[in-house]
């Protein structure tokens, strides 16, 4: 297998950094995080449908992601090392807001661009309700299957690179997969009434 230039470097420079950022060097560490942090928010707010609860899932994260790389292994499975902590933050911080604790509520989808201005015609506004519709199903959700949908269809994900993220069998990611799917149009169903 042939490695491109700018991609070995990369991961040369990431091997380096990790070392460092695992010896304690919290410069090394941001340098680490600086260009991941985008991603890992993005998949917070997708898996919490907040930007207060994603920040405080991310932060969350990355406190733990510090405290654990000493004891990080395969440091070539740092990335999906590191989603996976964001993902079990974001299923603590849903948890504990099920118990009561306060949870601000966002008027806006924070996935969604923000435009105040109106539908101009009947396809369009057919289409608002649909995103909204969809919208609100995802939300129904558990949210480790919408964990599963965002990494396989916001990010893009290959199964194997989840299967890493979630800790299971590619087989099972396939039919947790597939299940998430049919959850989502069950969902879907119930918003379209």
């Amino acid at each position: 297998m042939t490695i491109a230039t700018g991609e070995a470097s990369a991961v040369v420079h990431d091997d380096g950094l990790l070392t460092l950022a695992a010896a304690g060097d919290a410069d090394a560490f941001d340098a680490l995080l600086r260009p991941r942090l985008d991603r890992l928010f993005r998949l917070a707010v997708a898996i919490t449908r907040s930007e207060a609860d994603a920040r405080d899932a991310t932060q969350d994260a990355c406190v733990l992601a510090w405290r654990e790389l000493p004891r990080l292994r395969d440091r070539g499975r740092f990335d999906p090392w590191l989603s996976q902590i964001v993902v079990n933050s974001c299923r603590m911080l849903l948890r504990r807001n099920r118990r009561g604790t306060i949870r601000e509520i966002s008027m806006d989808d924070p996935l969604r661009p923000v435009t105040h201005e109106e539908p101009s015609d009947a396809a369009e506004v057919d289409q608002f309700g649909e995103t909204e519709a969809i919208q609100a199903a995802f939300e129904r959700l558990d949210p480790a299957v919408r964990a599963l949908l965002v990494l396989h269809y916001v990010e893009g994900r290959p199964l194997a690179d989840i299967a890493k993220v979630i800790g299971s069998p590619v087989g099972t990611i396939k039919w947790r997969l597939s299940n998430a799917r049919a959850a989502l149009e069950k969902a879907l169903k119930v918003e379209r009434r």
